[in-house]
């Protein structure tokens, strides 16, 4: 059976040592199988204590990264890119410290960042992408965890927002160790159908966020849920079906999200009712 999960991002912002403990008991306590955890700062969270309560809870745990401003492979400065590929391996030893198989992101710009670019000057960014993500993916090889490229919204990005570019962007370094991540908010915007890209992205598919077609909880939105999870099935993607949404609450990501109101009238509300809709979608009864 399909695993169920919820990113921590729905209740708080940034995750972090003190506040885990509670929330991950009360994402478990509420019926959930996984938890993503945003490592938002290379120190929020350690790797021996996030494994304690994981162990306690019973949750899966897969991390996910956050492209905060200053975070860039292209276009940016020989430190940024240093500093950001730290960021990034340092993602990937707290994956493979707490046994996440996976950490996902739009690991090229921070987000928000958007410019025009010609053809050639696309071109020319996805191979200076590829030659400042190639070392991550060595680090991640050799802790055997696979990273997973996030397609964007135009709005927040200009550089990777289909399943057709990242695949193009990615060419030669996709494989066991790098694939895509995909958000079902991103590929409603962005796609022209979220089940076909979903089938472009084939086995090179790692790691599936959903949400409702406005960002609030799945379910009762404009999704084509039915053909989505059809298409997973195809491709044989047996991952996880982990719930991401934001707090409003913290200002930062609310701006980045463009979360301008509450999407529910609770943050506990909205992942009760995200999981009831995916239990009856997947047949995962309780």
């Amino acid at each position: 059976m399909r695993a169920l999960g919820v990113n921590t991002w729905v209740w708080t912002s940034p995750l972090t040592d003190a506040r885990l403990p509670d929330l991950l008991s009360h994402i478990a306590d509420l019926g959930f199988d996984a938890v993503e955890l945003p490592l938002e700062g290379p120190g929020d969270l350690d790797g021996a204590a996030t494994s304690a309560v994981l162990a306690a809870t019973g949750l899966t745990p897969y991390v996910v990264g956050a492209m905060a401003p200053g975070r860039d492979l292209v276009a940016t400065t020989a430190a940024t890119v240093a500093t950001t590929q730290d960021y990034l391996r340092a993602c990937v030893d707290f994956a493979a410290a707490i046994g996440a198989g996976s950490v996902c992101g739009p690991f090229y710009a921070a987000t928000g960042r958007t410019w025009r670019m010609s053809p050639a000057e696309r071109a020319a960014a996805y191979d200076e992408w590829r030659t400042h993500l190639a070392p991550v993916v060595e680090h991640a090889a050799a802790c055997g965890v696979r990273i997973g490229i996030e397609p964007l919204n135009r709005y927040e990005t200009s550089l990777v927002n289909t399943v057709d570019q990242a695949l193009d962007a990615l060419g030669p370094l996709l494989g066991p160790h790098l694939g895509l991540a995909l958000d079902t908010y991103h590929l409603n915007i962005e796609e022209r159908s979220s089940a076909d890209a979903v089938r472009r992205a084939g086995p090179d598919l790692v790691h599936l966020q959903v949400c409702g077609s406005d960002r609030g909880a799945p379910g009762g939105d404009q999704t084509d849920w039915t053909a989505l999870l059809a298409a997973l099935d195809e491709v044989g993607y047996a991952g996880p079906l982990n719930i991401e949404s934001f707090t409003p609450d913290n200002a930062a990501i609310a701006v980045a999200a463009s979360v301008w109101r509450p999407l529910a009238s609770s943050p506990d509300d909205l992942a009760r009712d995200g999981l009831a809709f995916l239990r009856t979608l997947t047949g995962a009864a309780r």
